[in-house]
């Protein structure tokens, strides 16, 4: 169907709709292609526009057929293969965020109790505006800039050295720097560049950008480095990566460092001594906000002391000495069209509001969440008042948010303008896409469909969760594939995946490359993406089970803990009458509790559970858990429990001590426990462990058997 014969929309069935929407994605993704990427426009705007619209009206007539790469959640042009890949020698991390004062407090509190610091010893922090832009790191060798890589998951980015070249802010090379060192900061825009740049492109005939922060992302992102130069992008220095010696002693002395080699460091960056004083600082910068000349999205504070941020160490993927003070989220009001319920993969029956489009904080916002019955209701888990008991109702005014600028939420309902005739919602009790009983547990704050393995949508949605970033992370397959694939029943469970090749491969009577929108060498790119996912590693398989209350942290736990996959399976199947050595070792693991392991074991033991799993796993190489590095220490592989007060340091920090020396550390005593580390108040672990003959010894001991190691 040609541009100019385009059928209405509302007479459009839905294999028309997705049919459309297919060709809109991609007439629409070569001419922003074309735009971003080329500077060379092949369609004009009003076309453009025109186009835009329509892929608009389809999907709000058929919500549940738009595409994960619908023009609608495109912003210029993606990122292409020209990019190379770039491992960060030191994982690049996100921040915890705050969004009170009581949680900056908060925070505070839990650094002294880790460091183990008095209430009138001295902890400064340094306090930061926190730049709404892209995070670029930097790395010069000899003073030479060598690479610049994007943030991407942290661990991998891509390589933009050409396009960072380009940046006047950027130095090619520096004074007085160590032999090595990787600078870490920001690419904005600032706000009077980014309105020459929307002025020029209009009276160009151009399309103007969204935002600063969607500006410079796109910029940075171009593959011709001509286009970045030509795009008023700067940059802010605030902290550093691998270094081969010491910027300073504290935060300010490296950033003040990083100033006199060159670098634009923000000169709102201070060192406050107390939270009130941080949080002074916080009041100001807010106040001062809307002149900046450049968006922020809130403060940061870090622990200035360098040697005490390397005690505090990190998390999975935050730094326990650095927190994010989120500015309170913007407001708009629009109208609910319509509540959905969507299934999860655990079966979880989630209300979704359906949105007259709204402007929430430069983001236009159509969905937002209404976590469950209870909320909808007006009342929280517990039966108590929310919204002083006002209910939410299709057809209502309601007041939307972006909680830390990011998930939308509804926070409030205007009952002046209720429509007449508005009835609260009936919450389904059976499942939506199967039937099944959709049941409350006591304790629960949603209702899950019982339907298991044959309810469609959690089935979709377990396929999903096994491609996504943090499971298998196959290139190429996406969350609408996965639907595709199996609505057309070429996928039904995750071994399907690794099957994929054998079954609709070149030779077969239905092929991959014959599906539409499909070729010979997208075909082939999804093959090598998917076999090159054969081989994972033990955490990204236990996570990508999916299994309740089993989260990233959780099975990386587990990883480390059983070592292999063959251990791990065997200890779930031993410890399934929830008692025994099995389970009490499972129990013992620091971070699992009755509830995980409960549902580990349980899931273990659920026949077409397990077959699923065997039938993946014959598919794979799955990796031994990387353990830390432990040569020379008298602990590894130990089971190490601490118990009663430390006086040298926190509990905290010597767990972290001890792991990362490759000890197990444990909650419990148990036969299989090594050593007791017990301080002052040991009271009945220590007894038990003079019982069971386990080798107990004091703080002094301890520090002196790991020593240096």
């Amino acid at each position: 169907m040609s541009d100019g014969e385009a059928k209405d929309v509302e007479a459009l069935d839905r294999d028309e709709a997705r049919a459309e929407l297919s060709r809109l994605a991609g007439r629409l993704a070569s001419a922003s292609i074309a735009y971003h990427r080329d500077d060379a426009p092949e369609i004009d705007d009003a076309d453009y526009d025109r186009l835009s619209r329509r892929n608009a009206a389809i999907e709000a007539r058929f919500p549940d057929l738009r595409r994960d790469d619908s023009p609608s959640l495109q912003v210029g042009a993606a990122p292409a293969s020209g990019f190379a890949k770039v491992r960060h020698a030191q994982r690049m991390m996100s921040l915890d965020n705050a969004f009170e004062a009581d949680d900056v407090a908060d925070f505070a509190r839990s650094v002294r109790a880790y460091l183990g610091l008095g209430p009138e010893e001295a902890l400064p922090f340094t306090a930061e505006p926190k730049i709404d832009g892209l995070s670029l790191s930097l790395r010069y060798e000899g003073g030479e800039l060598v690479r610049a890589a994007t943030r991407g998951d942290g661990a991998v980015g891509e390589d933009v050295t050409a396009n960072a070249r380009t940046i006047g802010d950027i130095p090619q090379r520096i004074e007085g720097a160590p032999d090595l060192l990787e600078v870490r900061g920001e690419v904005y825009m600032s706000h009077p560049d980014f309105a020459a740049l929307n002025a020029r492109n209009e009276a160009g005939g151009a399309r103007t950008f969204a935002n600063p922060r969607n500006a410079a992302a796109g910029s940075l992102r171009q593959l011709d480095p001509a286009i970045t130069a030509r795009r008023p992008l700067r940059y802010f220095a605030y902290a550093w990566g691998e270094v081969s010696a010491p910027l300073g002693e504290t935060q300010m002395a490296g950033v003040e460092r990083l100033g006199a080699m060159g670098f634009e460091v923000n000169p709102l960056t201070v060192c406050c001594d107390t939270v009130e004083e941080m949080l002074a600082h916080y009041a100001r910068i807010e106040a001062e906000r809307a002149t900046l000349g450049y968006d922020i999205d809130g403060v940061v504070y870090k622990v200035d002391d360098l040697s005490r941020q390397r005690r505090l160490g990190y998390r999975s993927t935050t730094p326990r000495w650095a927190i994010a003070h989120k500015f309170p989220a913007e407001l708009a009001w629009t109208v609910l069209e319509r509540i959905e319920i969507q299934v999860g993969r655990t079966g979880a029956l989630s209300p979704v509001a359906r949105l007259v489009p709204v402007t929430v904080g430069g983001v236009v916002v159509s969905n937002a969440t209404l976590h469950n019955e209870d909320y909808i209701a007006g009342r929280d888990s517990k039966g108590a008042p929310i919204r002083e008991g006002r209910d939410i109702r299709v057809g209502d005014r309601v007041r939307v948010y972006r909680a830390g600028d990011v998930i939308p939420k509804i926070a409030d309902v205007d009952l002046a303008l209720r429509p007449e005739g508005a009835v609260p919602f009936d919450f389904p009790r059976t499942c939506p896409e199967c039937g099944s009983d959709a049941p409350r547990e006591e304790g629960d704050s949603v209702r899950r469909c019982s339907g298991g393995l044959i309810c469609p949508a959690q089935a979709v949605e377990r396929l999903k969760h096994v491609v996504s970033r943090a499971a298998f992370d196959i290139d190429g397959l996406g969350s609408k594939l996965v639907e595709e694939l199996y609505r057309d029943g070429w996928i039904r469970e995750p071994a399907d995946i690794f099957t994929l090749h054998e079954t609709y491969g070149p030779g077969r009577a239905r092929q991959l490359k014959n599906r539409e929108g499909w070729g010979e060498t997208s075909a082939a790119k999804l093959f090598d993406a998917i076999e090159a996912r054969r081989r994972i590693p033990l955490e990204r398989l236990i996570f990508a089970l999916g299994i309740r209350h089993v989260g990233e942290i959780n099975a990386r736990l587990l990883a480390r803990h059983y070592g292999t996959w063959a251990a791990f399976e065997a200890a779930m199947r031993a410890a399934e009458p929830q008692e025994g050595e099995a389970w009490d070792d499972l129990m013992a693991i620091d971070g699992v509790g009755g509830v995980m392991a409960r549902t580990l074991v349980t899931t273990f033991a659920q026949e077409a559970e397990r077959a699923s799993m065997d039938r993946l796993v014959a598919h794979l190489d799955v990796q031994e858990a990387e353990r830390p590095a432990t040569e020379g220490s008298p602990v590894a592989g130990k089971i190490v429990v601490f118990t009663g007060t430390l006086e040298k340091m926190t509990r905290a920090e010597a767990k972290a001590r001890a792991e990362a020396l490759g000890a197990k550390v444990s909650g419990s005593v148990s036969g299989r426990t090594d050593l007791l580390v017990a301080g002052p108040g040991a009271g009945s672990k220590a007894k038990k462990a003079a019982d069971l003959g386990v080798e107990v010894l004091g703080e002094d001991d301890w520090l002196k058997l790991i020593g240096d190691a």
